[in-house]
This record gives structure tokens, sequence and C-alpha cells, in this order.
């Protein structure tokens, strides 16, 4: 079966499915693949040096499980290959905090929120949970969406007996973002030991963030109509307004297009922050931004499926790829 067969349907999958709570996603096993390496490692005292061989053993033992799992059968690897992506769940988690929302629940809206994001919910007001939904979801299309489908596409121009390393790629991917989740953290316990995590994940998400960036901007200037020049000077003088090198940019993107202010006032694990702002605040934000986000978030992973087809195409067609027997 032909790569891009393959990926469509496993595309068609994640739209069809989401993430059932019947699946034991194979994310959960890459976290207990982490947990007993920090268990085993954790212990020695050079945190950042065993810290990074956590890492590196993790992304390559992944890499290598799902070669050999794509080896298998190609209905294997197609469903392997629909559980690297989140576009279907992601969004229908923000389109249940903003129905819970309208209903007028602001508490059960709080915690279905703190399933989503890490900062604290609890004293959240309406407005604030309005901006850390679509926060969440302009972030995470890029780790979610925009990301595995990229590696996915990069792997499939290198090839092994046969056999694309477009799952080892994607795969692989969702183990750096696993390990960047569960240990990538500036505190006590992780700043040193999860270091390296933190760093391969920013490394990882570099194009991808970028590209989701550019993307954003034209689609989600046809979808909410407000024009196309305020959304790239938004992106143009926001984009690195966050912590991390890389989630600006989609945050940018969407905070310009919707017209909103990200950023501010933000609470996490009980100690304020003022984190810089990102957009223009030209509107307080209301309910119906979570819905165009939602919007925003399927068009543009079709957008993106529909140009890394045509690009990889392309370069396979001009015998870009790698082939090892």
């Amino acid at each position: 079966m032909d790569f891009y067969m393959k990926y469509s349907l496993a595309y068609g999958l994640d739209l069809m499915l989401g993430d059932p709570h019947w699946l034991y996603h194979p994310v959960r096993v890459i976290g207990k693949l982490i947990e007993i390496f920090e268990k085993f490692l954790y212990r020695f005292k050079s945190k950042k040096f065993f810290g990074g061989i956590m890492a590196i053993s993790v992304i390559l033992l992944t890499g290598v499980i799902s070669f050999y799992l794509a080896r298998i059968s190609p209905i294997l690897e197609v469903f392997l290959l629909y559980t690297t992506l989140a576009t279907k769940s992601l969004g229908l988690e923000g389109i249940k905090v903003y129905k819970i929302l309208k209903s007028g629940d602001l508490s059960r809206a709080q915690k279905e929120l703190s399933y989503l994001v890490s900062r604290d919910t609890g004293e959240m007001d309406e407005i604030q949970v309005i901006r850390s939904t679509v926060e969440t979801i302009a972030e995470n299309s890029v780790d979610g969406i925009i990301a595995p489908m990229f590696y996915a596409f990069l792997g499939s121009c290198f090839m092994i007996d046969g056999i694309t390393l477009a799952l080892p790629f994607a795969m692989g991917y969702k183990a750096v973002n696993t390990l960047d989740s569960m240990v990538g953290y500036k505190n006590e316990k992780y700043i040193d030991f999860g270091m390296c995590s933190a760093k391969i994940d920013d490394l990882f998400n570099l194009i991808p963030a970028r590209i989701a960036g550019l993307i954003f901007i034209p689609i989600s200037s046809f979808l909410i109509g407000k024009g196309i020049i305020k959304p790239i000077k938004i992106f143009l003088r926001d984009r690195y307004n966050h912590s991390s090198p890389n989630s600006g940019h989609s945050e940018a993107s969407f905070a310009g297009s919707i017209g909103v202010q990200f950023g501010g006032r933000t609470s996490y694990f009980g100690k304020v922050y003022e984190k810089p702002t990102i957009g223009d605040k030209i509107k307080e934000f209301e309910f119906e931004d979570i819905r165009s986000a939602y919007r925003l978030l399927y068009v543009t992973s079709a957008i993106a499926l529909i140009i890394f087809t045509i690009i990889f195409i392309i370069l396979r067609g001009e015998g870009i790829g790698f082939t090892w027997r």
C-alpha cells in the first residue's frame, strides 16, 4: 500500500474516532517507558547526563520498536500512524468546555479545562477559561497535528528493507513530546534531569511550529474574514513573546486572526506569573472564539495534509530519498 494512501486512511481514522477511551494509547506505553528509565536513572548524581541518556534511549527505542511493528502489517502501520494525530480529540475537548460554559456551569468548565492545561483553573473566571481554551488549542495544534504529520512525511523519504520510516519518525516525535510533558519542567526536580528532554522538544518543534504559524494566517483570514494584514503583523511582532521558542508562532497567528490577546496573569502550581502578551486586545474573549479556534484547527489540519502531500510527492519525484537494504 502506498504511503500516501496509508496516511490518508490514518488521517481519516483520526477524524472519525479521535482518541476513544477504550484504546490503550501508544503514548501511554511511551509514558510507562519513561517512568521505568526515570526510576532507574534519577538516582545518579549527574542529573543532566543521565536525563540525556534517558531521553535519547526512549526516542531511539520508540523508533526501533515502531519500525518492526510497521513491518508486521500495513493495517497495523495505518492504525499506529492514526494514533500520532489528535485533530478530533483536541477539537472535541475545546467544544466540551464551550458547551459547559454556555450552560452556565463555570465550576464544571474549570474542572474540564484542568484536564487540558497545566495551569491552575480553580479560580478562573469565564473570560480566563475561554482564553486558556483557545490558547491550548492554538499551542497543541503543533505537537498534536502539524509536527507528527511533518515527521511522518519526512520519514516517508527514508526506507529500510521496503519499509518507510514514516511511523518511526512520527512515533519518535511523540516520544520527544511525551518526554517534554513528563520531565521537561523548570522546577527543582526536573530542571537538570529534564533539561535534555526540553531542549530536544524545542529542536524537533522548530520547523513545524513555524509552518503552523504561516498556515494559520491565510486560513484564518478566509474563515474569520478579518483580513490578512493584521494577523501577519501580530505574527511577526509577537511570535517570540513566549517562554517556549516555538509555542508563540501558532498563538500569535491565532491571536492576530481572532483579535484577542493571549498571556498576562496566569497561575501555575500555586504560583502566579505575568506572561508576556501576544496579540492586541481588540475585543474581549467570548464564547464563539472557542468555536473559531475549533474551525481553524480542523481546516488547518486538512490544509497541512494537502501541503505536505504535494511537497513530498515533488521531493520524491525529484529522487530525494534514501533507501537501505
